[in-house]
């Protein structure tokens, strides 16, 4: 992910959101894992909504 944290809160949802995508790697792996897959998937995209949130809010506060 090449994205530039702007806020200490955006950087722990980037580190969160990269811990998922190891994670479902990992699942992908083992037999018997695609409701976690999509639980987690599901998670993942809670926090990417947050994260966009926190990236409106930095945005506007520097304009």
């Amino acid at each position: 992910m090449g994205y530039e944290p702007g806020t200490s809160e955006c950087r722990l949802l980037i580190d969160t959101k990269e811990q998922i995508e190891v994670a479902l790697m990992n699942l992908a792996r083992l037999d018997d894992t695609e409701t976690i897959r999509q639980q987690l998937v599901a998670i993942y995209n809670e926090l990417e909504a947050l994260h966009d949130l926190r990236r409106t809010k930095a945005q506007q506060l520097s304009v």
